[in-house]
């Protein structure tokens, strides 16, 4: 177990052996995921730029109906969370 102090303005470092393991450089993004009592550390290694391409379309894409569409989704899920 590797114990870190967390700062006055909410701030941790990562111990070089965790950043080693994970091989996080200084400007690397990572995420906080909560499961139930636990807080995993999900290195970001991948930007949507990198997936583009990845999925074959059959023509050009209205990305702001798509965008649209996917905050209606999300704020569908978040009310229904919520009730």
């Amino acid at each position: 177990m590797i114990i870190t102090k967390v700062g006055r303005r909410g701030q941790i470092t990562l111990p070089r052996p965790i950043r080693r393991q994970l091989d996080l450089q200084e400007g690397d993004r990572i995420a906080f995921v909560q499961r139930g009592d636990e807080i995993i550390l999900q290195p970001l290694t991948k930007t949507l730029f990198d997936l583009r391409g990845s999925v074959p379309v059959s023509g050009p894409q209205d990305f702001a109906t798509i965008r649209q569409q996917v905050v209606e989704t999300h704020a569908r899920k978040v009310v229904q969370d919520e009730t």
